[in-house]
């Protein structure tokens, strides 16, 4: 027999109810009624629909997959007891350590959902998108139009075939192109080290090895590093170009990427970034890889 109000669609409104809009950079409108999330907006966080968020709490829905759960948990900003107890309650292995991991900690998100005037993306160890703000939409195009398994700046960067360009869907201008490509195949031979057992990075490994020969040239020198700065100026189709900072800082063991870019303040790029945060992400141009050079 369940125990009243421990089921899975239960505590799933009851982390919703409890989570207020501020802590996930939602706006708040004086005619607001709900303390916390609207399913609405729970979905929209998730990338789910709201017809599956009100059969998960109805109990109409019980099986959800793991992608989803875990999206769950990042939208909820859980702990990871109590993303260990979605998972169970979904009837799913949590995640094992040594794996990574695509969790947020909940003190993380809240310092995310202070950085409005900033374009910000976090990825995990394997540079999986797991989670963007408003700005970073704004500034390079919005990821939630491509499929989540190719949300990944290493498959961006280094594409297999010639399919379109999934993160940053305007142009890309680097410095030093070279040096970037360098780092970020370094940093994840790093990440092999860290999470030796974690098939995901292994088959994108896999799949970037036999299928890019740039990247198969850059993992033979086996180079270990990480990728923490570099400078891009983005060809914004509707303010212009925009040159940015661009810092990764990196989450303690789990190894989540940071990555914040901003602009020199005072100057015209810090003016273009701002109109491109309040005009919104523009529509995305036609399924064609960017440029960079």
């Amino acid at each position: 027999m369940t125990t009243p109000g421990a089921g899975l669609g239960a505590m799933i409104r009851t982390w919703r109810e409890r989570l207020p809009p501020s802590a996930a950079a939602l706006p708040v409108g004086p005619a607001r009624r709900a303390v916390g999330l609207r399913r609405e907006e729970l979905a929209e966080l998730a990338g789910v629909s709201v017809d599956y968020v009100v059969r998960l709490e109805q109990g109409r829905a019980t099986t959800p997959s793991a992608q989803v759960v875990a999206s769950l948990a990042r939208a909820l900003q859980l702990t990871i007891p109590e993303r260990d107890h979605l998972y169970r309650l979904a009837r799913l292995v949590p995640p094992a350590d040594g794996m990574i991991s695509d969790h947020i900690p909940p003190g993380v998100h809240r310092v995310l959902a202070r950085l409005g005037d900033v374009a910000v993306a976090v990825f995990a160890a394997d540079w999986q998108l797991i989670w963007w703000n408003r700005g970073w939409a704004a500034l390079l195009g919005d990821p939630s139009s491509a499929p989540p398994r190719l949300r990944n700046f290493a498959r961006d960067r280094f594409p297999v075939g010639t399919g379109p360009a999934q993160l940053a869907l305007w142009p890309v201008i680097e410095l030093d192109r070279d040096a970037i490509d360098a780092a970020v195949v370094s940093d994840l031979r790093r990440a092999t080290g860290r999470f030796p057992q974690d098939p995901r990075l292994a088959e994108l490994i896999r799949h970037l090895s036999t299928g890019n020969q740039r990247f198969a040239d850059l993992w033979a020198i086996g180079t270990v590093a990480a990728h923490r700065e570099d400078h891009k100026t983005i060809e914004h189709p509707s303010v212009g170009p925009v040159t940015v900072d661009c810092d990764v800082l990196t989450d303690g063991d789990s190894e989540l990427k940071i990555v914040i870019m901003s602009t020199e303040p005072g100057g015209t790029d810090e003016t273009k970034l701002r109109l491109a945060v309040i005009a919104g992400p523009p529509s995305p141009p036609q399924a064609t890889r960017r440029l960079q050079r």
